[in-house]
């Protein structure tokens, strides 16, 4: 197959809704490609497709080296790297640096940070030079449990954790995967000793009893 066949087979799939998810599909039929420029090539051509919505070329790039970057990190879903870079790019000031340093510090650096899922996001905090604000206070079990739509990206959250026996755990707000359902991509440090790095994982955050938001 040349590469001029894959690249008509490229243009039939449905126009994905970012450049990172053409990248993926760029990369799932990269197997059936000669080489790597052959490759490059198809990269290019999806790209260009999305000239017309893109603000500048070097947004693109941006978004290019961000998803290669992280398509075979272990910690992060590669699906759910959209989702990471737009909060990063929406984010408030503060909210950014914030969740740019979790970033580094979970699929750049996977680090170890003696102690609790809060030591891993104080840690975080401090490195990334900013303060926090209680937004909203409840208590565990029992609440008063936020209204979902206050949430924002680089919120420091405690919820109860349905997926783990309903205890409380805390993880930093990265955007909805489902919004109506309460599903959200949650940066989330097990601690207890287990000496594993953080990791992007999918929490039901229905149930969110504390916000505390970067300023």
């Amino acid at each position: 197959m040349d590469k001029h066949t894959i690249a008509k087979l490229m243009l039939s799939i449905r126009q994905p809704q970012s450049i990172a998810s053409a990248i993926l599909c760029a990369a799932l039929i990269s197997p059936l490609t000669a080489n790597a420029d052959d490759l490059a090539d198809l990269i290019q051509l999806k790209t260009q497709s999305f000239l017309a919505s893109t603000p500048t070329p070097s947004t693109i790039t941006a978004t290019q080296h961000f998803y290669q970057s992280y398509a075979t990190a272990p910690n992060i879903d590669v699906a759910h790297i959209d989702t990471l870079y737009l909060a990063e790019q929406q984010a408030t000031p503060a909210s950014k640096q914030v969740l740019q340093t979790v970033r580094q510090m979970t699929l750049d650096h996977k680090e170890i940070i003696n102690g609790s899922c809060w030591d891993y996001l104080n840690a975080a905090f401090m490195r990334a030079g900013v303060t926090r604000d209680t937004v909203f206070k409840g208590e565990y079990p029992y609440g008063p449990f936020v209204d979902t739509n206050e949430i924002q990206p680089g919120d420091w959250l405690y919820y109860v954790n349905h997926s783990y026996n309903d205890v409380e755990h805390s993880g930093l707000f990265v955007g909805w995967l489902d919004r109506q359902a309460n599903q959200a991509l949650i940066l989330s440090y097990a601690g207890e000793n287990r000496q594993e790095p953080a990791r992007y994982k999918v929490y039901d955050v229905s149930h969110t009893y504390n916000i505390m938001r970067p300023r």
